[in-house]
């Protein structure tokens, strides 16, 4: 039972909610209301609907569809993409979009528009098409050919060819190179081949996963391939036989017992490698990858320098790609016992007298200060001997 106070209190605070409401809504309903005077006989506080406003189809959308913001960009089209204000310490932050200018001869109306068809067009699907070429013709010369080579890789003679800082720095590029192809090739090829399986959803976190691994591979690849270049440049200098080599295309085109022409540590094949692949094709991936990441001091990064960089970064990629593929082949199932000399450091001496004859004539003569042993290989390449 509530007692009298408590009944007074709550009746009177129930009036007050009454009054107050009754006062607000006179004195905020307008003489005459948005959508016109109310028409004659209505009750007082009657407000005639607003007329429909333009963008009402707009609003009803952003309900509807709160992810589609088309329309938003397509105003700014029609608005001529007048420059706005910003404080972004931008040289384009106060634009949107590029500004609309007809190249003539073309469909393009915009240089960002230029950009996309010849990403869509161009690049993805040639580059895609030679990837796929490379890793075919691989595959039917492996299956045509198998393994080149005779030995091995597993007497107890052997010779080092790669020392321990040598190794470390060919594989920390090598696993960076790996991110950044499997991730490069994702986002340029995903949605062809693996949003289908994966769905958009999985897809989605894989794509953002992978870009993310991307960026910060990018810095390693681009500080390990200095170190690569300035490791191994000495040795891979052109010498008079490489010509002989290139002419034999390196004993691979002569059958199974092809004997591979003399060459010093390195042959004119993996120079090849080394001056297009490491040199050329790194040189133009890391620096417009370091466009594309905004790493590079005082530069403006303007839309149009993005759009060059970046068909700049994807095209070498591509063909970076494809010579890689040809080493990668060779360095481990293409060539008997050679995945060894780059895993454990040492060669056996008849694989380095049958694939690098002039550099082991070398190292015997004393020229090359290698180190060599006699004893059995230590535990690690024993345990691994059936993976070679």
């Amino acid at each position: 039972m509530q007692s009298p106070w408590r009944r007074l209190i709550f009746a009177l605070a129930f009036a007050f909610g009454i009054g107050a409401g009754a006062l607000a809504q006179t004195s905020t309903v307008p003489d005459d209301p948005p959508g016109g005077k109310a028409p004659a006989g209505t009750p007082p506080g009657f407000v005639a609907p607003a007329e429909p406003k333009p963008d009402d189809n707009n609003a009803q959308r952003a309900k509807s569809q709160p992810g589609n913001n088309a329309p938003f960009w397509r105003g700014v089209r029609e608005s001529g993409n007048q420059p706005g204000f910003t404080t972004l310490p931008d040289h384009e932050g106060a634009t949107l979009i590029q500004r609309f200018t007809q190249y003539p001869g073309s469909d393009f109306s915009t240089a960002g528009e230029a950009w996309r068809q010849v990403r869509n067009k161009w690049i993805v699907p040639y580059g895609g098409a030679l990837l796929l070429i490379v890793l075919v013709a691989i595959a039917i010369f492996y299956w045509r050919k198998g393994p080149i080579g005779h030995s091995d890789n597993r007497s107890g003679r052997r010779i080092e060819r790669f020392t321990p800082f040598e190794r470390a720095a060919h594989w920390t590029n090598a696993s960076a190179f790996v991110v950044l192809a499997i991730s490069g090739i994702v986002m340029a090829f995903g949605k062809y081949f693996l949003l289908p399986v994966t769905g958009a959803t999985l897809f989605g976190w894989l794509s953002y996963a992978l870009k993310t691994a991307h960026n910060f591979a990018g810095p390693l690849f681009a500080v390990s391939v200095l170190i690569v270049f300035i490791t191994f440049v000495k040795d891979n200098f052109p010498r008079p036989e490489d010509a002989t080599w290139l002419k034999k295309g390196g004993g691979m085109l002569s059958g199974q017992n092809g004997q591979e022409p003399p060459s010093h540590r390195f042959n004119a094949g993996e120079k090849v490698v080394f001056w297009f692949g490491v040199f050329g094709f790194g040189a133009l991936m890391v620096g417009s990858g370091l466009v594309l990441d905004k790493l590079i001091p005082g530069m403006a990064y303007m839309r149009g320098d993005m759009h060059i960089a970046h068909m700049i970064h994807a095209t070498a990629a591509v063909l970076m790609m494809c010579l890689f593929l040809g080493h990668i082949y060779l360095g481990t199932i293409g060539t008997k016992g050679a995945y060894r000399a780059m895993r454990d450091g040492y060669v056996d001496e008849g694989w380095a007298h049958e694939h690098h004859a002039l550099w082991a004539e070398d190292v015997r003569a004393g020229k090359i200060p290698a180190k060599r042993s006699s004893s059995p290989p230590p535990a690690g390449m024993q345990a691994a001997k059936e993976g070679a």
